[in-house]
């Protein structure tokens, strides 16, 4: 069968009645998403790079002479792949030499492919380790504050948001409330890093209303809630839910409904959290009243559901999106806290979960695959950022940042090489990083398309798109492998990055360290024999490559994954968490010792600087939150026929309340401005009945194309987003916390009659 792998699943690769390849859903995908079968169209559009690309001044008076203020402003020049790699090999020699590895900045970070060999983070940072090192970035944007906290909450085997939730099969059988805080976005499950054979998030969660199971979605949005019976949702203002939830600790503790005997035994600073929930520390006791008045959630309401807590079978999810915000660590904290209080942690199907549908993995009673992927090597350079620190690392050189208890230097980066990435969609406060990226001597990034990232570079090399090149895709959160085989050839004079960095390590005397005299077919096989050795009932390699596909216990009604924490509640003294406790840490002394004053030691609520209870708010009151777009991934497949028929009178749409077009003057297919301090962007309106007012809504992933006044006409949100960190303690990206006004830019057509 010939297969294509992508973030978005798999497709089968077939051709039209005039012999044109076209993609098809996979035969065993119960729910094939169609955001990929539009991918080939990317193939020869017009925004492809098709050669590689210099800029001019850069090209002629080279790296010192001018700098990069005219970095996104210049043409650039076409010149051969031989001229290219010298170019970059000298460019890595002159760095390291002059300043040292830590002056190259290894900035790959994305989604650029679902293969395991054709991975550009894996490529470039094993060329990059070979040539001397370069500073790196650790975490993520998607989870990036929770990836921090948990392993101090939970211990590190709980750095992985999938790692903490009970199966989707637990969760039908013995769950009876599933209460939602940041809802479900069924379209987020459509989406696996390494892809997958089969999207099963929606049906599982079918199935859990089908037995009977009640959820209950705190969100600003209806949509967040999803379709069909058992389903209550509650509308709460946006940064609020950790105080929604300290509301329902205090009611716990109050009415004296609270699990004494599973916090004694299985946590440890629950007594400071206590203080702080009955107002001992600041005066103010965190009652349902108090969370109503900040959230606008009825008290009644608060306690209702912190009862139902206790006397029912529990879990309660909190959203990714959630811990992307100011102060985002804490309603995963106080998720926890809550959790154990009510007494259902490490009890089939409840407890806490973070991120059930945020993709298709979270959840999914399947046994993991664990194999090898392009080995990147170990990087000689000890410098690292947290990701979402860029700005600041490229603004501040020899300066310092606080970050998970150790203050790290930012080096002086004279060069960047970016691939299979696109910082101007995951950052925030793109104009500030646009003149951030005008500072470095040289960057270099491989894409292939021209993104923004891509025309702010000095050197752009055309990559080979996925569907150009044979790869093996794989999740380790998942049980399927994809032969993804090439479906149509690459335009001529365009190579893969694997291609063009074995030229880069000829001009280095790497290349024998780099490619290990292995082909493509070659690194391929060794690869999948690298998961047979895990796995020995995988068919061999040549029945799986014509086959197309292998999953692990292939229609076997597979066991679901092993609960970590209910051998850890079982006996805790016997499977301690990996914490310095070994217990659930409700307070956390490390946390606390770090001496943060925007992270204290246990759960709290703290006023983002930008939210509806802001004094900012009187300037700008709209909050905006940004979520992962229906049509795309992130800013993937822009160009793609799904990404493009979603946009109105060629621009991204937004959402606001009725209520609030009303009083704005507006109408239903209004282009218009939404703006602030930072930045403005043009989207086109669309009313949402389900909006509460004060909230405006626009997806991520809109290419960020600032005209000649700077006004974004791509509608990035990250063009109005601040990159202020959710805290100190994990220097986390926050685009959630973000408030804006919002004007008519232009009437349409008939409306303007």
């Amino acid at each position: 069968m010939h297969l294509f792998a992508t973030h978005f699943g798999t497709y089968e690769v077939d051709a039209d009645a005039n012999g044109k390849p076209r993609l098809l859903p996979f035969r065993h995908d119960p729910d094939p998403s169609g955001m990929g079968l539009g991918y080939l169209a990317l193939g020869d559009h017009p925004q492809r790079v098709k050669t590689p690309m210099v800029r001019r001044s850069w090209l002629e008076n080279g790296p010192l002479a001018g700098s990069g203020r005219l970095r996104g402003r210049e043409e650039f020049v076409a010149v051969s792949w031989d001229e290219a790699a010298d170019l970059i090999a000298g460019e890595i020699r002159r760095v390291s030499s002059v300043h040292g590895n830590q002056a190259i900045f290894g900035g790959s970070y994305g989604w650029a492919s679902a293969g395991r060999f054709h991975h550009a983070q894996s490529q470039l940072k094993r060329l990059l380790n070979l040539a001397g090192g370069f500073t790196s970035s650790v975490n993520t944007y998607s989870y990036g504050a929770a990836g921090v906290l948990l392993p101090h909450v939970l211990g590190a085997d709980y750095k992985d948001a999938c790692d903490t939730s009970p199966s989707w099969s637990d969760v039908a059988d013995h769950c009876r409330l599933l209460v939602a805080f940041g809802g479900f976005r069924l379209t987020n499950a459509q989406v696996e890093a390494g892809g997958t054979g089969s999207h099963r998030a929606t049906e599982w969660l079918k199935r859990c209303q089908e037995k009977g199971v009640e959820i209950v979605v705190f969100s600003p949005a209806a949509s967040d809630a999803p379709q069909g019976g058992n389903v209550r949702y509650i509308p709460l203002r946006p940064n609020t839910d950790a105080a929604v939830m300290l509301g329902m600790c205090h009611t716990l503790l109050i009415k004296g409904l609270f699990d004494c005997d599973f916090l004694n035994r299985c946590t440890v600073g629950f007594s400071d959290f206590e203080s702080y929930l009955i107002g001992e520390i600041d005066g103010v006791a965190k009652d349902a009243g108090w969370a109503s008045s900040i959230s606008g959630v009825p008290r009644e309401t608060i306690v209702e559901i912190a009862e139902n807590l206790h006397d029912l079978p529990s879990l309660i999810n909190v959203a990714w999106s959630l811990q992307r915000a100011q102060f985002g660590e804490q309603p995963f904290w106080a998720a926890i806290a809550l959790s154990s209080m009510a007494g259902h942690v490490g009890k089939a199907g409840c407890g806490f979960a973070f991120g059930l549908t945020a993709v298709n993995s979270v959840g999914q009673p399947v046994r993991r695959l664990k194999g090898p992927a392009f080995d990147q090597g170990r990087n000689p350079v000890q410098h690292y950022i947290p990701v979402a620190r860029i700005t600041e690392l490229l603004e501040n050189p020899g300066g310092t940042v606080e970050y998970d208890g150790k203050v790290l230097d930012l080096p002086d980066i004279r060069l960047i090489w970016w691939a299979g990435g696109n910082p101007f969609h995951h950052h925030q406060d793109l104009n500030r990083l646009a003149e951030a990226f005008r500072k470095p001597e040289t960057i270099i990034v491989a894409e292939p398309m021209w993104t923004a990232t891509a025309k702010m570079a000095d050197i752009v090399l055309p990559s080979a798109l996925p569907f150009e090149r044979d790869d093996i895709a794989a999740s380790s959160r998942d049980n399927w492998l994809v032969y993804s085989r090439r479906a149509v050839e690459p335009p001529a004079g365009i190579l893969s990055d694997h291609e063009f960095y074995c030229l880069v390590a000829d001009r280095l005397g790497l290349r024998q360290s780099f490619d290990a005299g292995l082909n493509t077919d070659e690194w391929l096989a060794r690869i999948y024999e690298g998961y047979r050795e895990r796995y020995p009932e995988l068919p061999d390699f040549q029945a799986f490559r014509l086959r197309g596909f292998a999953a692990l216990d292939e229609g076997e009604d597979a066991p679901a994954p092993a609960d970590h924490f209910r051998r850890f509640v079982n006996d805790p003294a016997a499977a301690p968490l990996k914490t310095p406790s070994g217990l659930i840490e409700i307070g956390s002394a490390a946390i606390a010792g770090f001496g943060y004053a925007d992270m204290p030691g246990h759960p709290v609520w703290m006023p983002p600087a930008e939210w509806l209870g802001a004094p900012l708010a009187e300037k700008h009151r709209f909050h905006l939150l940004s979520p992962q777009p229906a049509h795309r991934l992130h800013g993937q497949l822009e160009y793609a026929p799904a990404s493009q028929s979603a946009k109105r009178h060629g621009a991204e749409q937004f959402l606001l309340s009725g209520v609030d077009a009303v009083e704005l003057g507006l109408i239903d297919g209004d282009l218009c401005e939404i703006y602030n301090d930072r930045g403005r962007a043009i989207a086109a309106l669309t009313v949402d009945a389900g909006l509460m007012p004060g909230v405006t809504v626009l997806p991520a992933g809109g290419w960020f194309a600032p005209d000649a006044d700077g006004v974004d006409q791509g509608g990035n949100p990250n063009t109005l987003t601040d990159i202020a960190p959710a805290s100190t303690l994990s220097q986390a990206t926050a685009p959630n916390s973000c408030l804006v006004s919002i004007r008519l830019w232009k009437r349409i057509g008939q409306q303007a009659a």
